[in-house]
């Protein structure tokens, strides 16, 4: 088995890109090398092979992405053998697959967890198709996915949720049981798509494993867990997704090299982890070829375009980014927290953000982010705390965001966030300390799909934070997700939550809507 070359890895970032995932001290991270080519023509499995489903993402007018994993033992490392197996797949205009418009052979391969990534392409914009695949004698569940329109064609409605935080162990999904009845052209996810956290023997529903997942095989074995799940297969089924990361997906309020406790991971084993953790990522998410990982570095910023309508800019906040200040947190700010080459995206990212911005011919400009963009004091009283790992604790870099979109003022933008567990909506202002000062954008934070467990609608402590916080128009502790609707004219967001997650099947009901006006920025609860 090759050995990753950990000095040349270290080295720097540019050469870390040359790198391939290996294996070192951590078993199962493992190069194309080791693996054999040959094919197994008319493979017969020991289970049914397509026990995570289908998925779909990326949508382009004229193609999308198709996905699927052959696992038909998913909890051990999927079962599969160690060989490349033919997949076909197809894509047709009705849902009984009988118009087929597109087929091909694509193979799935031991290096890449037996994940298939089909770029179905020729297809026609802003229309809606249906997909399968089948290998050997056994066929998948028949999936469907939606193109975008063409860049600069007038869209008069375009209807999309977010989500994230998605924590198995905590509760269950049935908020995507709901978002798969809605009628919807995108699913948007902001990250936390899996919890790397052990199994706990007091939870809704344990972890699989022993331990924290560090290896290709332990990350493996916790998104097909995740991805066994029911109401998110019927999700990823009913949609074409986008997805970004958070900080779950590999360690908890990891920053860039920096892992949560690098008194127990060597900054070596983290990047061996985090390798793992982004080939694994790539694996069970409908991404495009230019996001497969090398090593530990992956491309995930990117920008998807649906007509003359909406722009969104996907951001990553974790694999960029500077150390959390002043010891990471909720506390009161140091000195770090102002330091200009303090960032959450990276000088890179940053430029190209701010770029899409200035050129966007959009009328809805969506900053598709991670962490809370909005200042938030989280102390009651004249003391002043905030979260390290948030937007409050890059302050310089926030202010570059918000002295940009004041000065060349692209249009509505628009900040969703995940990762908090709970919702907000807030006003963006000039002045993050004059809530008198102009407002320049709208922040929409979405709650969790399960983390946090069942959560609650208000707590006295939270009405006295808002008390401090005028520029906060909302807040809510449930689970759920963001249903919006836009417009030209105006962009609805409707707070959709569930009663409970510990016990199955709760109902739905939304909580609040909010209200932007085309050009005239902040929200207004309708």
């Amino acid at each position: 088995m090759a050995t990753l070359n950990i000095e040349r890895l270290l080295s720097s970032r540019v050469r870390r890109r040359q790198v391939l995932v290996g294996a070192g001290a951590l078993t199962g991270l493992a190069i194309a090398s080791q693996f054999s080519s040959r094919v197994i023509a008319q493979p017969k499995f020991s289970d049914y092979p397509f026990k995570l489903g289908v998925a779909s993402g990326e949508p382009l007018p004229n193609s999308v992405i198709l996905w699927t994993r052959l696992a038909p033992d998913p909890l051990n490392g999927g079962g599969m053998p160690s060989v490349n197996v033919p997949v076909q797949w197809q894509i047709a205009d009705d849902e009984n697959m009988r118009r087929i418009i597109s087929s091909g052979t694509t193979m799935a391969t031991p290096e890449f967890g037996h994940s298939v990534h089909v770029e179905a392409q020729g297809l026609q914009p802003a229309r809606w198709y249906w997909y399968q695949f089948k290998v050997g004698n056994e066929v998948s569940p028949i999936g469907r996915t939606r193109t975008a329109p063409t860049p600069g064609d007038q869209i008069n409605q375009f209807r999309f949720a977010f989500a994230s935080c998605q924590n198995w162990q905590q509760g269950y999904y049935t908020a995507y049981k709901y978002m798969a009845q809605e009628e919807l052209d995108l699913v948007v996810h902001l990250g936390d798509y899996i919890y790397e956290g052990p199994p706990s023997p007091t939870a809704v529903r344990p972890h699989e494993g022993t331990g924290e997942p560090v290896t290709l095989e332990g990350y493996r074995n916790r998104y097909a867990q995740y991805k066994s799940d029911p109401n998110l297969q019927a999700a990823h089924a009913a949609f074409p997704w986008v997805a970004t990361w958070d900080d779950h997906e590999v360690d908890n309020n990891y920053a860039d090299e920096i892992p949560q406790d690098p008194e127990l991971q060597s900054r070596e084993e983290f990047l061996l982890r985090r390798a793992a953790a982004y080939q694994v990522y790539y694996e069970h998410l409908p991404l495009r070829r230019f996001s497969i990982p090398k090593g530990p570095d992956m491309q995930l910023y990117r920008r998807l375009t649906f007509g003359d309508l909406a722009e969104f800019d996907v951001l990553d906040t974790r694999q960029y980014r500077t150390d959390q200040p002043c010891g990471d947190g909720v506390k009161p700010r140091c000195a770090e927290a102002f330091a200009p080459d303090a960032t959450l995206l990276g000088a890179e990212q940053e430029r190209w953000l701010f770029d899409n911005l200035a050129r966007s011919q959009a009328r809805w400009n969506i900053i598709t982010q991670q962490v809370m963009v909005a200042q938030l004091d989280r102390q009651a009283g004249p003391e002043q705390e905030y979260s390290m790992d948030k937007w409050d604790g890059y302050v310089a870099e926030r202010e570059r965001l918000f002295d940009f979109i004041q000065k060349h003022q692209p249009s509505n933008p628009v900040v969703i966030t995940g990762d908090i567990h709970s919702n907000w909506v807030a006003d963006l202002k000039t002045d993050v300390d004059n809530p008198n000062s102009k407002t320049i954008g709208t922040e929409f934070v979405g709650t969790s799909i399960s983390s946090g467990g069942d959560g609650v609608d208000v707590t006295p402590q939270t009405e006295a934070i808002l008390t401090q916080n005028p520029h906060i128009k909302f807040f809510n502790s449930q689970r759920g997700y963001v249903r919006c609707e836009l417009t030209p004219a105006r962009w609805q967001s409707d707070y959709r939550v569930v009663a409970a997650v510990t016990t199955p099947d709760a109902p739905i009901s939304t909580r609040a809507s909010f209200v932007v006006e085309n050009g005239r920025p902040g929200a207004q609860r309708v």
